[in-house]
């Protein structure tokens, strides 16, 4: 496979390197030494599916605020979507900027996405199926999430959004100050865990 940085810092698009014969093909889609080598040191802990019903559903932008530390690597398993990430995380030279990709279970790739960064899609065909693997455990009261269509990122969908939740549609808009300050704190919040922690264990 091929591990290949995009636009925003530490994300990164995985392609497919399959082995053909007269059989079909196989082909490596997950190595722990390979991302390790491009500086990506990660363990999975959960997997997810995805389905999607009507071509223009739409899910997103979704995250999870410090502690978190909730890696993504998404792959396509049937159909195709219009894969969006906006790098959430204050301290990035890409901060609030966005990315967008297409995957398909025609070429099999994937995108790796760090924690911090929000991320959606949009089903460019019906019956579309997603996996996930994310690198910690979902935490609902540290869920949350951006606007899809919010003025601050400016993305651009390629349909009309068919399906959505009334969740998804209503996120406030994007304050990169008031985003920036609820994520320092629950970092401290987080440090501060991690000491007591820490100090009970030792």
């Amino acid at each position: 496979m091929k591990i290949i940085p995009t636009d925003l810092k530490g994300s990164y698009l995985i392609e497919t390197d399959p082995i053909e014969d007269s059989r079909g093909f196989f082909a490596r889609l997950w190595c722990k030494r390979e991302f390790r080598q491009h500086g990506i040191d990660i363990e999975m802990v959960q997997v997810s599916l995805s389905h999607n019903t009507a071509t223009g559903t739409l899910r997103g932008m979704h995250f999870q605020w410090p502690p978190s530390c909730e890696a993504k690597l998404v792959r396509c398993e049937r159909g195709r979507i219009h894969d969006v990430i906006v790098d959430l995380r204050p301290d990035s030279p890409t901060f609030a900027r966005h990315a967008t990709f297409e995957l398909d279970s025609r070429t099999h790739n994937a995108l790796y996405i760090p924690a911090g960064f929000a991320h959606g899609f949009q089903a460019l065909e019906a019956n579309t199926d997603i996996l996930y693997m994310m690198s910690d455990y979902y935490r609902p009261d540290l869920q949350d999430g951006v606007r899809h269509d919010d003025p601050a990122f400016g993305i651009g969908w390629p349909l009309p959004v068919s399906s959505i939740t009334p969740r998804d549609r209503d996120y406030p808009d994007f304050d990169p100050d008031k985003h920036s300050r609820r994520y320092y704190q629950a970092l401290d919040a987080g440090d501060s865990r991690r000491t007591v922690e820490q100090t009970v264990t030792e």
